[in-house]
């Protein structure tokens, strides 16, 4: 378990199955009545005991058929939908989506391989390697197109294009939300919301932490580039909006809080799956390909990637064809440089390929504040430019602490007055606090960035572990600085060229557009635990 970070591994929330332990969910929906045989557990596969056949409609599908000892093996899109645990196993990495399969495709006629790599996973193979992130980018690169890959892609450019389209959708909401509430209604909130920021007192005072102070009126509102006014009727939904970047946070929603949370969750796809459907319906067809005969590969900080990438939701429409072949964590990709012996900082620099072109791009790495993504400093920004015509400052926001270092909060204050409330919501623990007040109707928030994992997903459970002498906050405040290294350029979303060539030239429309919210956009659904699952004794 060495390999594991400490990230997400609760035991009192059931939040992962361990290789050694049986499924508690059988063919017919019965407890295992046996373990596994001990070639199985050593495979680290979840197993089913077939007991009798079951209806079409009904049970797991097949990756293949049942051996003689009556064994099912389960895909990872199977677990995600079995609601036996929380975050279904980090731990149970089944054959499809391991470095094995990877250099399978590699060997592969007739497939193109397509890589794209996260700033999080960047950030920690720079800090390992004691490179600066744009060329520990670049020298895995090199290393990749030397195994065979096609094209190696920054996954900047999926954030951008999720970034756009979360602010566009919370804008939307809070449009047709504050539009739709009574006068007496709007009163009221509006005397909430000044009683919650009266202890900041009058604008023009000292800074308080967590306030931004704005004057109204200094931009025109709701026209700004990278942003389509009147998209409300698109956007159906309450607030407070939440986050929906983090699949561990998804699939927990799903599982044990469907009917309350999943309606406010964004229906922005994450920058993964951003970056799997441009690949696979825009680049594909830019290289010659058919979408099954590319082959897209994510490296990213977090194992529950895996199992957002084998969702039914990100396949081709009307296909088994996943968006997202193979995901691959950042300490994954080590273990992959350690055993071809290749040493990053020995390797020759490689310019990734640009999304939009397929040129090599110039050698830069691009980031947005916040080690979520940026997701809580964009839409925060964005809504005070198109709601209050304000302009916030460049410089990080400056979010106040408050249960703990995990849950943080930003007001902005127009004119004095308190307008909007956002807050970062990190781990289980405030995940749960939460939810409690979103049922309760208590919330007070317009906007939370949430996120499964303890300090965001720098701290992901596929990132490295420290090295030996480097305690745990040590290694996250050093990857806090080479994620936002100076190397590292700051880019507004609707800046970047990729985006704005996307957009124009594959979306057909603005973000936020009709055209965005088929391609950008996903959906949720509730998985209820069955009885035998609820029941189970672990």
């Amino acid at each position: 378990m060495a390999q594991f970070s400490g990230a997400v591994k609760l035991a009192d929330l059931n939040d992962f199955i361990a290789p050694s332990q049986a499924c508690v969910v059988t063919m017919s929906g019965d407890k295992v009545a046996e373990l596994p045989s001990d070639d199985v557990l050593a495979a680290g596969s979840v197993q089913l005991q077939q007991r009798a056949p079951l209806p079409p409609q009904g049970g797991f599908a097949q990756t293949r058929e049942a051996g003689p000892d009556g064994a099912v093996k389960v895909t990872l899109h199977d677990c995600l939908a079995c609601s036996g645990c929380v975050t279904s196993a980090e731990t149970v990495l089944l054959e499809h989506q391991s470095a094995g399969e990877f250099l399978a495709r590699l060997a592969s006629p007739g497939v193109a391989v397509v890589v794209s790599i996260s700033p999080q996973s960047r950030a920690a193979l720079a800090a390992l390697h004691g490179l600066p992130p744009a060329a520990a980018q670049a020298r895995l690169a090199a290393f990749l197109k030397a195994l065979g890959v096609r094209m190696v892609l920054d996954a900047s450019a999926g954030r951008d294009l999720a970034l756009l389209e979360a602010a566009a959708e919370f804008v939307a909401r809070y449009r047709a939300v504050r539009r739709a509430l009574p006068g007496d209604a709007k009163e009221a909130s509006a005397r909430e919301r000044a009683a919650s920021g009266a202890a900041a007192g009058p604008s023009g005072r000292p800074p308080v932490p967590g306030v931004v102070s704005v004057a109204s009126g200094t931009l025109q509102r709701g026209r700004s580039p990278g942003s389509e006014a009147g998209s409300e009727a698109g956007f159906p939904g309450p607030l407070p909006m939440l986050a929906s970047a983090c699949p561990g946070w998804v699939c927990y929603a799903e599982k044990t809080h469907g009917e309350y949370a999943l309606p406010y969750i964004s229906t922005a796809k994450s920058p993964q799956a951003v970056m799997g459907t441009v690949v696979k319906r825009h680049l594909a067809a830019r290289l010659g390909h058919a979408p099954a005969d590319i082959h897209h590969v994510a490296i990213m900080p977090c194992y529950d990637k895996k199992l957002e990438a084998s969702r039914g939701d990100f396949n081709l429409p009307g296909t088994a064809v996943p968006e997202v072949d193979v995901v691959l964590t950042t300490g994954e990709v080590q273990r992959l440089l350690e055993e071809r012996g290749v040493s990053l900082a020995a390797l020759p620099e490689v310019q990734l390929d640009d999304l939009a072109s397929g040129a090599p791009e110039r050698g830069r790495v691009y980031g947005y504040p916040g080690g979520a993504g940026g997701y809580l400093e964009y839409v925060f920004r964005t809504a005070a430019r198109e709601l209050f015509g304000a302009s916030v400052p460049s410089m990080p926001l400056p979010l106040r602490q408050l249960r703990n270092a995990d849950f943080r909060e930003v007001v902005l204050e127009v004119d004095g007055r308190p307008a909007l409330r956002f807050a970062a919501a990190y781990g289980f623990r405030n995940i749960q606090t939460l939810v409690r007040k979103i049922k309760r109707r208590a919330c007070e928030y317009d906007y939370v960035e949430v996120m499964a994992c303890p300090s965001a997903c720098l701290n992901g459970g596929g990132q490295l572990p420290p090295t030996p002498g480097q305690s745990p906050q040590q290694l996250l405040e050093q990857l806090e600085q080479l994620y936002h290294d100076p190397q590292v350029e700051q880019r507004e979303p609707s800046d970047s060229p990729a985006a704005r060539a996307l957009y124009a030239g594959w979306v057909g429309g603005l973000p936020g557009s009709a055209a965005a919210r088929r391609l950008l956009h996903t959906g949720y659904h509730r998985r209820e635990k069955p009885a035998a699952a609820a029941a189970a004794d672990w």
